[in-house]
């Protein structure tokens, strides 16, 4: 239960910091009730005189990390959620950066060796410098000795001390704000603050336990390993637990740093396709994709490869997902935009209460103008914004796993454009697309199936002894059933009552529902 004191106090706390960056004054004021508009005056009479020459999205930003790192965490989970704030808010706090200062290393030593439960001599050579902090664990740059002696660089992420009761306390002021918007202002119930600051409660848990996001790696890891051009730093497991966890050393160059990237001799033109087309053949052929890719995650390696880094946050789709998303993006590339619309309801994503025909004509709407303009002007990320916008109107729901998709491909195509102005999305993207589509869905995907068919019927029929001996037994105690009922004698009730026969109840309850199910077959067919 969030404590009401504090929730107040915060609630205060972030409207006076909000009015004072202007974020407040940035809102727009037309059709506001009276009490609304006074506050929204009061608001502006707060506001620095420097923050009206600064765009909304700097205010935003400039607000959010003077309100601490709890509340930038929670920026940076709205800007993964468009479906909750708004595509163009989305993207106004997809600029969030943690600028949190380092805290000592002695406390990073400290909490090393309670987690590991090793002194620092027998885990590291040295521990290094400092070359990332964030809200919730900072990164240093440490010296290590592998099994037979030789030394190499490492990256060590460290969780902040004390940072989950931080997090705990502000996060039960965030509940209490959420309660209170959903109680007293009936507008902010279309945002759902109570679900977001549960799913941010549950994302923030995730973060904070670093063996997760080792997991994740290593998971990402074994899926890539028959690629080329793109990788995951090898996790050191040894040296890894709840509050640490060791990564390889990444000598490579940022990409954000595009100067030096060309300048040591990379190609622009393909590390954006390399990016964009792996990125889509992780959620499409694994179903697994890092939901984080922005450049400062990202490095060229001396092989040109890309490297991903910081896996806190991933995406997965299901079997269905995977198929809805591939099949959308080839009708959109092939303009069949009845197939895109008959996907949508096969899916049981639109209702069937709506008209195939008028789906199809809107996703028209959406598809066509897209033809014609130049390449550098094709967003799929903004197409996929486009069509949730579309599908909202056809009473679709949001699908969280789908928008978590549709805002990284924003920050992916974002990351090739930088190296590739005139970057053709849909080029790139469709050697991925149509893999998917005759991998997954194409001759051999059927013939799969059919052999899967063919191997659930043998199991089957493997089985059909087992049948027959129960429709045997029910045939012979039917009668007695019918005309006494189900009797358990004494050595029957000391067998269920035996930890070593508990196996009994299940295998003669099975095989009475099997017996019971074929004789309602037999029945129904001679009637």
């Amino acid at each position: 239960m969030a404590n009401p004191i504090r929730g107040i106090i915060a609630l205060a706390r972030a409207g006076f910091i909000l009015a004072r960056e202007g974020v407040v004054g940035a809102l727009p004021s037309e059709g506001l009730p009276a009490p609304a508009l006074l506050a929204y005056k009061a608001a502006r009479l707060l506001e620095r005189k420097s923050a009206a020459d600064r765009e909304r999205s700097d205010r935003l930003s400039r607000a959010l990390n003077r309100l601490g790192p709890s509340y930038v965490k929670l920026g940076q989970f709205l800007a993964t959620r468009p479906d909750i704030v708004g595509t163009a808010f989305a993207d106004e706090l997809g600029g969030l950066q943690d600028r949190v200062p380092p805290f000592p290393t002695e406390q990073a030593i400290e909490e090393i060796e309670v987690t590991l439960g090793r002194p620092m001599h027998e885990l590291f050579v040295e521990l290094g410098e400092v070359v990332g902090a964030a809200s919730i664990a900072q990164v240093y740059k440490a010296r290590i000795l592998d099994p037979d002696g030789v030394e190499r660089f490492a990256a060590v992420k460290v969780i902040r001390p004390d940072v989950r009761a931080q997090f705990r306390r502000e996060l039960d002021a965030f509940a209490f704000i959420a309660r209170f918007l959903e109680r007293f202002f009936p507008a902010a119930r279309r945002l759902r603050p109570v679900a977001v600051v549960e799913t941010l409660t549950q994302t923030t848990k995730i973060e904070m336990d670093l063996r997760l996001e080792a997991a994740a790696s290593s998971e990402m890891a074994d899926n890539i390993a028959g690629d080329t051009g793109f990788r995951v730093p090898r996790i050191d497991w040894e040296r890894t637990g709840r509050d640490v966890v060791t990564m390889e050393w990444i000598d490579g160059i940022k990409m954000s740093n595009v100067e030096a990237i060309i300048a040591a001799g990379h190609d622009p033109k393909l590390l954006a396709v390399n990016v964009v087309q792996s990125f889509l053949r992780h959620a499409m052929r694994d179903g697994f994709f890092h939901a984080d890719m922005h450049q400062g995650n990202l490095f060229v390696a001396p092989d040109s490869a890309v490297v991903a880094v910081d896996m806190g946050i991933v995406g997965r789709l299901s079997d269905d997902s995977k198929r809805f998303l591939a099949e959308i993006l080839y009708g959109f590339i092939k303009r069949d935009y009845r197939r895109v619309a008959e996907l949508h309801f096969e899916a049981g994503y639109v209702p069937r209460t709506q008209d195939v025909a008028s789906f199809a004509q809107a996703l028209r709407a959406i598809g066509e103008p897209i033809y014609g303009q130049p390449a550098e002007t094709i967003s799929m990320g903004h197409l996929l914004s486009l069509l949730f916008e579309v599908t909202d109107l056809f009473e679709m729901k949001a699908r969280p796993e789908l928008v978590l998709l549709q805002k990284t491909m924003v920050v992916v195509e974002g990351v090739a454009r930088t190296f590739d102005p005139k970057f053709n999305m849909w080029v790139a993207a469709e050697p991925v697309v149509s893999d998917y589509i005759l991998t997954e869905l194409g001759p051999a995907a059927k013939l799969r199936e059919t052999r899967d068919g063919i191997e659930a019927m043998l199991r089957l029929l493997r089985r059909v002894p087992d049948l027959a001996e129960g429709l045997g037994v029910l045939s012979v105690q039917l009668p007695d059933l019918i005309e006494n009922g189900i009797r358990l004698n004494d050595d029957t009730l000391k067998d269920l009552a035996s930890e070593k026969r508990a196996s009994i109840m299940s295998g003669r309850l099975a095989q009475w529902v099997i017996a019971v199910s074929l004789a309602s077959i037999a029945i129904s067919l001679l009637f």
